[in-house]
């Protein structure tokens, strides 16, 4: 027995999404079902849930947030860094900004 699940989306998350999924070689009704087989399978979300805006450095004692930074002078002053538009790039696409 199949059952079926009714949504209610924007219109333009389910164009959007609908194109997504297309060029990923499926369609959303296959996404849907992934998405739920793997929370089966991991017993949660199968992602990272994040509240917007949270700071990953917030939990971090005053010593360890001393310990990364003096960690950061050293690495740039080796000449180990990366460039800032490079780093945007990366936080845009992880967090989807």
């Amino acid at each position: 027995m199949a059952s079926t699940i009714q949504v209610r989306v924007d219109d333009d998350l389910k164009i959007k999404s609908d194109a997504l999924f297309k060029a990923l070689g499926t369609d959303t009704t296959t996404a849907i079902r992934m998405f739920l087989t793997q929370a089966l399978a991991v017993n949660g979300f199968p992602f990272e849930i994040k509240k917007a805006g949270a700071n990953p450095y917030e939990a971090l004692s005053e010593t360890e947030l001393l310990r990364k930074l003096e960690k950061s002078r050293n690495s740039a002053e080796q000449g180990i860094y990366r460039d800032a538009a490079e780093v945007a790039r990366d936080m845009r696409a992880k967090y989807g900004l």
